[in-house]
């Protein structure tokens, strides 16, 4: 049997399982294999305005760019990371520039690991979005009512039910599978009928995600 660890490995290293008939397993393929020739002596800010320039490029080249409009007459809410809007009456869509994360490779890796552990709630990745010249990514995720405040005690018992330790506020870390996982207030994880739905997620990969394969 596959560990946990070996799964995602094989979802995040390489193109299984979805290959190229994901469209976001396509763009991480990209960029993975673009970060495979990147030179580490440049800065990181340099190397992810050249990494977003590549990708705006691949976009154009696999009509990768979300077509329809935005309306902010649709607005619900906005985070530090993504603005919120109502896409229908059972989803919504989130653009999102990946301020959290060092390059649009991490957060499209946050988006697989998201999509393994919390089908549920799975990101549907539509394409990406130029929005006041900075780059975007466009998702759509069924839209989930709480029906009571999440309790957060809750979410740390669960969490270290399945392997991941509190470090600090609303921070975890899973060493068996190097991952960590970040900024779990009541605003990311709903509770509906006494049920966790993990709606905004932060994954991160630590150096050792990609040892003992």
């Amino acid at each position: 049997m596959k560990s946990i660890k070996h799964e995602l490995q094989n979802i995040i290293c390489t193109d299984e399982p979805a290959g190229t008939k994901s469209q976001l397993k396509k763009v991480q393929n990209f960029l993975r294999r673009y970060a495979e020739t990147g030179s580490s002596a440049q800065k990181q800010q340099q190397l992810k305005s050249k990494e977003a320039a590549a990708l705006i490029a691949f976009a154009h080249t696999e009509s990768l760019f979300y077509p329809g409009d935005i309306s902010e007459e649709n607005f619900i809410g906005a985070g530090a990371e993504q603005r919120v809007f109502r896409y229908d009456d059972y989803s919504v869509l989130k653009t999102n520039d990946s301020i959290f994360y060092a390059y649009w490779l991490d957060y499209f890796n946050s988006l697989l690991i998201h999509n393994y552990f919390f089908p549920a709630t799975a990101y549907d990745f539509l394409g990406f979005k130029i929005i006041k010249e900075e780059l975007h990514a466009v998702v759509k995720q069924d839209f989930i009512i709480a029906t009571e405040p999440t309790d957060l005690t809750l979410v740390k018992d669960f969490l270290a039910y399945n392997g991941f330790a509190n470090t600090r506020n609303n921070d975890y870390i899973n060493r068996e599978t190097g991952l960590i996982f970040e900024d779990l207030h009541d605003e990311n994880v709903l509770s509906q009928n006494g049920i966790l739905f993990f709606i905004d997620t932060v994954f991160y990969l630590t150096e050792d995600f990609a040892l003992r394969r």
